[in-house]
């Protein structure tokens, strides 16, 4: 089995715990308009590789990673290629790796096949980042041109594993920097046990080229980065705590 791959980070420090080798899947389902990586949405554009061929790429940065480290799947969105993303973190654990998905969940179903593997994959994954999008369901398709509901189902089938999420928020002035929407996200946050850390991350344009170099129109070309208030507020309002864990 091959995977459609977008590219590979050989040290990454913030996506996940200890230092990271990162694999960027290529393909999503989500259109969301602060999305900075619009040349990983084709996933058909991507590069193809065996689990083995990644894996044994991966392990040759090893000697970084210290006791938290291992490999991160991004995108991208990885569980739009679950059987390959299956074996490949299968792979991973027979070579005693540590694991982590960073998602948006955008594929996540409780129904059927699809579901049967999700559950074996969380046999697999140690860790998930995750976003929320956007707490309320119209604002949701908005801004991503889909629902949400599937996606607070997932972190609530997570809690219900008790497997360990990180959640990051992208605060966009306009349409996420808002505090009674930031209210609801902490009061849902606050319903779920499973939750380590949670992160404010202010949005920037710096994508921007890469719309007008595939010939799309970037609807957020006219909106600001949020100021230090609005994001020290956010955090307030999230409850965002300093995490000592990302380091070895």
């Amino acid at each position: 089995m091959k995977g459609y791959i977008h590219q590979l980070e050989s040290f990454g420090s913030v996506d996940g715990p200890g230092i990271r080798f990162i694999i960027f899947f290529a393909g999503c389902p989500l259109r969301c308009k602060y999305c900075h990586n619009p040349d990983t949405w084709d996933m058909m554009k991507g590069k193809q590789y065996t689990a083995d061929e990644l894996l044994d790429e991966a392990i040759t940065c090893r000697e970084y990673w210290g006791t938290k480290g291992g490999i991160t799947v991004s995108g991208g969105e990885p569980l739009a290629q679950i059987d390959f993303l299956l074996e490949l973190f299968t792979n991973a654990k027979e070579r005693g790796i540590n694991t982590c998905i960073d998602t948006a969940g955008g594929p996540f179903t409780r129904e059927g096949e699809w579901f049967e593997k999700f559950k074996r994959l969380m046999n697999v994954t140690d860790v998930l980042l995750m976003d929320i999008k956007h707490i309320n369901e119209e604002e949701h398709i908005k801004l991503t041109g889909h629902t949400g509901k599937n996606i607070i189902e997932m972190f609530r089938y997570l809690d219900e594993i008790n497997k360990p999420v990180w959640i990051r928020h992208v605060l966009v002035p306009g349409i996420t920097d808002n505090d009674e929407y930031l209210i609801q996200t902490r009061d849902f946050i606050r319903t779920l046990g499973n939750v380590q850390r949670v992160e404010v991350l202010p949005y920037h344009g710096l994508g921007a080229m890469k719309y007008k170099d595939l010939g799309i129109d970037y609807v957020l070309k006219d909106t600001n980065s949020p100021t230090a208030e609005r994001v020290q507020n956010a955090r307030k309002i999230l409850e965002c705590a300093e995490y000592d864990g990302w380091k070895n």
